[in-house]
């Protein structure tokens, strides 16, 4: 708090001293002078004395003041300084709680894996024995398997071996039985041949005009004829030239040989060498 005091300094004025006798008198000018001159030099005394009293005060009310924003500026810094104390106390209780809360969360976790660890393991022990009992009974059952499969191989390889035998002598048979019958074919289309080579020669002599100079003479003629019996062609051979000559003449004019319908038999007489020769 700061006090103020204002003084008022009084006006110069003479002192008026009245003496009291039984008879007034005029005061003297000189002790007048001298009581001005007294009472201004108090007065003066006295103010100076009332400013250095306001200059003390003033200092006072200054320290006091100072004192005061010292205390103030103190208190302001104890009171931050106690509020750090407890924002710092508050943050350390806060990593405190924190540090408990993960060591607690870590345990946990820890516990949890522990936990699931030994439950794995637990599966992992019924998975392999389930395994294990699973791979034995595969094995026993591949072994089952193998001797079932080598049973079955062994009766395969006799069927096989006992078919191959009946398809052996089957094969054999047919074989015989085609050989058999080729032989019969070969036999009756070389007897068609024949019949019809006859034939065909038979037809060439009805229509061959010969005479006694060709007597002993012969002549080989390359015939073709169409499934029909048709001449398609005669070629002249080797031969008396003038007994080949009549000889195809004879053909031509037959126009139609004898042909057999058996296709194969055909096919050996679609074109024939034939040795022809006039009769005797």
């Amino acid at each position: 708090m700061v006090f103020g005091m204002h003084f008022k300094p009084t006006p110069n004025k003479p002192m008026q001293v009245q003496l009291q006798n039984d008879a007034p008198e005029q005061p003297d000018n000189q002790e007048i002078v001298q009581a001005v001159t007294v009472d201004q030099a108090a007065v003066e005394k006295r103010v100076n004395e009332i400013r250095e009293q306001k200059r003390q005060a003033d200092l006072a009310e200054q320290r006091r003041q100072a004192e005061l924003e010292r205390k103030a500026e103190a208190a302001r810094k104890a009171r931050e300084a106690e509020q750090q104390r407890l924002r710092e106390l508050q943050a350390e209780q806060e990593a405190e709680r924190r540090r408990i809360a993960k060591e607690k969360a870590e345990a946990e976790r820890q516990k949890a894996a522990a936990e699931k660890a030994a439950a794995e393991a637990e599966a992992r022990r019924k998975r392999e024995e389930e395994a294990a009992a699973k791979a034995e009974a595969e094995r026993k059952r591949k072994e089952e398997e193998a001797r079932k499969a080598e049973e079955e191989r062994k009766r395969r390889e006799q069927e096989a071996r006992e078919r191959a035998e009946r398809e052996r002598q089957l094969q054999e048979e047919l074989r015989a039985e085609e050989a058999a019958r080729a032989k019969a074919r070969s036999q009756q289309m070389q007897s068609e041949v024949q019949r019809y080579t006859a034939l065909i020669t038979q037809t060439i002599q009805r229509n061959w005009i010969t005479d006694d100079s060709m007597r002993g003479k012969e002549c080989v003629l390359t015939i073709s004829v169409a499934p029909s019996g048709f001449v398609k062609s005669v070629n002249q051979g080797e031969g008396d030239p003038t007994v080949c000559q009549s000889a195809r003449n004879a053909v031509l004019k037959a126009n139609t040989l004898p042909v057999s319908q058996d296709p194969e038999v055909y096919k050996l007489m679609e074109t024939i060498e034939l040795t022809v020769a006039p009769k005797q």
